[in-house]
């Protein structure tokens, strides 16, 4: 049985929906009581983490609270959900005796902080694994915590250990009001595609893989984006002239960009690289900016059939 955490989320609803209807044994645990959900309690509760283990076999642990929340929580509500909340699932994992084959924790770009945004300046940054995360934000703290804990989990007890950093899924508006009030939601979506964004569909297509290799890797940390169709020498003019990168590289987003009435980025300050992800864990993403630009072209939408499924939720 896999358990999945956070089961009300648009990522645990899309796995638990997803897993059911491969015919797979999966057990969802989150604070909201819906359809996807079959435990309704908190991870940070040692007894509702040692319940939800029994029986498991394979744990995703998506459970969190984002950046948005930042806003409206305190630190300490963090602390309790991000750090201690996965504290608690590894150590029922470790307790399991080696009956735990994967866990894999849902983790965030957003880990990188501030060495996302290079001077002004100086060329795009670009972003691998190997890039040494600035946390900017508790979001930030709490999430490269629960990660540190990922490791110390499998190098001490043997517990295999994935960490996965999605970029952004949210269907929602974006968080940055000034973004949000110069581009309309599939526009800023649409052009995201080239640096910062994945499919839902795809996030859990790379966590079901990284259940499969968990076994074998032991720990890694993997970024979990869209395939970019840019370069790494792209990164000066990306930062003083995106479009003429983009059409360069995608020349066929012009006409669709120009009948929507949409504007490409002018300026585009990261590019996150998905080699490792796919290299080391046979993933094999569906969705990238030049698929998009088809889908907004035929159908007007820039949304995956199971992006749509699951739809917006907010996050207040």
């Amino acid at each position: 049985m896999i358990l999945v955490t956070g089961s009300a989320g648009h990522l645990g609803e899309a796995l638990v929906r997803t897993l059911r209807a491969s015919g797979r044994s999966v057990r969802g645990v989150d604070l909201r009581p819906t359809p996807c959900t079959d435990v309704v309690g908190s991870v940070a509760d040692p007894d509702v983490a040692a319940a939800c283990m029994d029986g498991v076999d394979a744990v995703i642990h998506a459970a969190t609270l984002h950046k948005p929340h930042v806003a409206t929580h305190t630190r300490q509500a963090f602390v309790d959900t991000n750090i201690s909340g996965t504290l608690r699932l590894l150590e029922a994992a470790a307790a399991a005796g080696g009956r735990i084959r994967a866990f894999v924790y849902t983790s965030t770009t957003s880990a990188f902080g501030d060495a996302l945004v290079p001077p002004a300046g100086t060329p795009a940054a670009w972003i691998t694994e190997d890039v040494a995360p600035v946390p900017k934000n508790i979001y930030g703290v709490t999430k490269r915590a629960a990660e540190d804990l990922c490791q110390l989990a499998h190098r001490n007890q043997g517990v295999p250990c994935l960490v996965l950093r999605t970029s952004r899924f949210f269907p929602e508006e974006d968080d940055s009001p000034q973004a949000a009030s110069a581009y309309t939601p599939d526009e800023l979506k649409a052009s995201e595609y080239l640096y910062r964004r994945v499919d839902v569909e795809d996030v859990v297509g790379a966590h079901l893989v990284a259940l499969e290799r968990a076994g074998a890797i032991g720990f890694g940390v993997y970024i979990i984006s869209a395939t970019t169709p840019l370069v790494r020498s792209d990164c000066a003019e990306l930062r003083r002239d995106a479009p003429a990168v983009v059409r360069r590289r995608v020349p066929e987003y012009e006409a669709v960009y120009a009948r929507l009435g949409w504007r490409m980025l002018p300026s585009i300050d990261r590019v996150y690289d998905n080699t490792r992800a796919r290299e080391q864990l046979g993933w094999r993403p569906l969705h990238d900016f030049s698929s998009v630009l088809a889908r907004v072209r035929d159908t007007g939408d820039t949304r995956s059939a199971l992006a749509k499924q699951i739809g917006a939720k907010g996050y207040h």
